[in-house]
Order: C-alpha cells, then structure tokens, then sequence
C-alpha cells in the first residue's frame, strides 16, 4: 500500500513518496520487501500508489527487480492526482483486487511501516486461522493509542471492536496496516463499498462493520515498530536503523 502523499512529512514527501524515503541508506519500502523475499510462498508484490508518484516507484522497481529473483513487482496506478481525490486504504485494496482480477490470498503491508522482526509466524498464523488476520502492536501508552486505529480482543485473540484514532481508548493495542486476506474473504471488501458503510480510508471503518459478522483474529507483535507519519518517527527510525547497521 504505497498511494498517500505523505502531507505531514512535507517538504521531505512533496516530490518523493514516502516509502522510498531513505531509512539508514536503503528505502522503507525495501526493508519490507527483504523480509517479503525470505518466504517462496509469496510470488508476486503488486505495489499501488497514485499518478503523482507512478514513475518514482516505476524507476524504483527497474533499479531492484533483479535483486529479487523469487519475486515479480509490478507497479500499480491508482490513477489519482491529489490527497483529495485519493481512494483511500480499502478503495486501493479493491482497485488492485479488481485491476488485477486477484483470486489468491493477500499478505496487505502499508508501505510506511518499518519494523524489525519477520513475517514467518504471522503468516503460519494466518494460514492456520483461515480467516482474516490483522498485525496488532501493543504501544502501551493510551494517550498515544489516540494517534492510531485501537482494536480490543478478547482473550482468544478475536478481534471484539476496532475504533478509529478515538479520544478514550479501550486498550493499547493498536492496528499496524499489516493484514492477511484468504482468497474467500476478497469479496467482502466490494460489497462493503457498494454499500451505505463505504468509507474507503480508514481501515478501521471496515473492520468494525466485518468483525460483526464473520471472526477476525490479530497476531500481537513484539519487538520495534514504526509507523511513519510524520518527522519525529522519521528520525527514530533512522535512528534505531542506523545503530542495526
């Protein structure tokens, strides 16, 4: 998921998008495609941004193509020009999904997010679920569970509320835009957006309506996580990566 336009990270954002920000001299966006690699399960990284950043990422792609032999990455544009006029995270995901004619399962990785563990036990987790997983990240602090999605879960892990950026949150665990959709949940994400409930940006809005519905289960991460929104987070990560390296 690479189709934002990094608003709060201007000026450093306005003619490069985020994921190709530089973390300790390599791109965000290629420390998750390093971890991607390690699994022969996955075959293929569909990588969707927007009109204003298609070439970026298209130059990107042709420079490190033949570093990732296992892997086929192929850009996709989401045709729009301005924050604006964006489709959002559940928009994108259905545009790749339709574009695509996809009718395998998703491993769903916010371009933004850097992390410093592996993939490995989440996906056998998923797999083993069968049913949609989402990455859970427990920061804590409450007051800072303020800044992101929070999700409540009972004690099987079960995902029993999901509440977007609210002012009185109900745990410190919060979503990391790190998902897994088997290939029989896909359809789901049209008929949410055909219907009265579609809005298509914040995630959260659709787990909240699914979790009614049909089970949802988080795998709870531990280990460093940063969500890049903003300059501060920026540097702590190119500072934590920067030690690694």
């Amino acid at each position: 998921m690479a189709a934002g336009y990094g608003t709060r990270l201007y000026p450093l954002t306005k003619d490069i998008p985020k994921p190709l920000l530089d973390v300790a001299g390599k791109p965000i966006v290629q420390y998750l495609l390093d971890k991607i690699a390690k699994y022969p399960i996955i075959n293929e990284v569909l990588l969707v941004t927007n009109d204003k950043f298609f070439q970026h990422f298209v130059s990107w792609r042709n420079k490190i193509q033949s570093h990732y032999e296992s892997l086929k990455i192929k850009v996709i544009n989401d045709e729009t020009t301005t924050p604006e006029s964006r489709l959002g995270a559940i928009g994108d995901i259905q545009f790749a999904v339709a574009k695509e004619a996809i009718q395998e399962s998703l491993l769903i990785i916010g371009g933004d997010n850097i992390f410093d563990w592996g993939l490995k036990d989440f996906i056998v987790y998923a797999k083993r679920k069968r049913s949609i997983v989402m990455g859970v990240y427990d920061i804590i602090d409450k007051n800072l569970a303020t800044h992101y999605g929070v999700v409540s879960l009972n004690r099987n892990k079960k995902l029993m509320s999901f509440e977007e950026k609210p002012q009185n949150p109900k745990s410190s665990y919060v979503a990391m835009c790190l998902y897994y959709f088997p290939k029989d949940k896909l359809k789901d994400i049209k008929i949410y957006l055909e219907g009265e409930h579609n809005k298509k940006d914040a995630v959260g809005n659709y787990f909240d309506w699914l979790h009614k519905m049909e089970d949802i289960y988080a795998y709870v991460f531990k280990g460093n996580w940063f969500d890049i929104g903003n300059h501060i987070v920026y540097k702590k990560a190119e500072e934590y990566f920067s030690k690694l390296n």
